[in-house]
């Protein structure tokens, strides 16, 4: 009986593996007009007397609260220069970035075909690295000297556990993320729970739209950080249920678990131990389970509320 379920799971597998492998090659074959605009460049060469073309030509990049002596004054800034020229460096085309986010627009078309692909157009913000990437109905900004890697002398000062994903195979990551925040509604109820699903939601979506990036990188985990959380899942769950935190509107439960921090809270000797965002991980995990247990589309997971994908993932941490 035990060799006749093993072969089953393993017939199983073989036959999902092969059924992926089908859809990867519909999907590579879907046409897409990727049209990038390096507003970095264009900015790095502009001048006074090139300004108001500029203005004309990207005029959403040009707040008008502020005069044209901000942008002239702002073209000759050390600071920016020093930008130019790291941005210059480190991307002096967008060869592999731009076929990554090929395959990436491949992937929304084929599972969100009425979708429109905006222009994408690149730029430099101060190192906003909280804005890196901004998805709106006409275009994408990609903000490069966020990307330019975690040792970059631009990033001395920022937390190694922010600056440890401001590297160039991120930006798909990122922009995954941001175009899958577009397809949710932020959730209704203030529950650990629904903050959980509503960001597992977001992650199931990277694993649909970018599965040629590894599990860590969707995550923005490290290998090391992705194998603690897989090893440590039922423990981590089993805090959650045992503190009763999943129906709590706690607001530190947000700091503690699902925003970027040095590490998770637990208050607990493994704290240094654990990577940031577990709620995230294991709202990610249940999505996963409710999508293999449930015969329900891509829309109407993204539609499903948090107590349905919970009851009917019937979640189970690996052990």
């Amino acid at each position: 009986m035990l060799k006749k379920l093993i072969f089953c799971s393993v017939f199983l597998i073989l036959i999902s593996c092969v059924e992926e492998d089908q859809t990867e090659k519909e999907i590579a074959q879907i046409p897409v007009e990727l049209e990038v605009t390096r507003f970095d460049e264009r900015f790095a060469m502009a001048t006074e007397d090139s300004l108001e073309n500029l203005k004309k030509e990207f005029p959403y990049l040009f707040p008008k609260r502020f005069p044209d002596s901000v942008w002239v004054e702002k073209m000759t800034d050390t600071i920016q220069l020093e930008l130019n020229d790291a941005v210059a460096s480190e991307f002096p085309d967008l060869k592999d970035t731009r076929e990554e986010l090929e395959r990436l627009f491949q992937h929304i078309k084929y599972y969100f075909p009425a979708s429109e692909l905006p222009e994408v157009v690149t730029l430099t913000s101060d190192v906003d690295y909280r804005n890196q990437v901004i998805w709106t109905n006409e275009v994408l900004l990609i903000a490069l000297d966020t990307y330019l890697g975690e040792d970059h002398e631009l990033y001395v000062g920022i937390e190694q556990y922010i600056s440890k994903n401001l590297n160039k195979g991120q930006i798909v990551v990122d922009v995954a993320g941001a175009f899958a925040e577009t397809k949710l509604k932020r959730p209704s109820s203030r529950s650990f729970l629904a903050s959980m699903i509503y960001y597992g939601k977001i992650l199931y979506l990277k694993d649909k739209l970018v599965p040629f990036k590894t599990k860590a990188e969707r995550m923005g985990y490290s290998e090391k950080e992705l194998e603690w959380a897989e090893a440590n899942e039922d423990q981590i769950w089993r805090y959650f249920v045992e503190k009763e935190l999943l129906y709590s509107s706690d607001q530190q439960l947000g700091p503690r678990f699902l925003f970027p921090a040095p590490f998770s809270k637990f208050y607990l000797e493994l704290d240094n131990e654990a990577p940031a965002r577990l709620g995230q991980y294991i709202g990610w995990q249940i999505v996963r389970q409710y999508m293999s247990k449930n015969e329900v589309s891509l829309k109407e997971m993204l539609h499903a509320d948090e107590e349905t994908i919970f009851k009917q993932s019937n979640y189970k941490p690996s052990k």
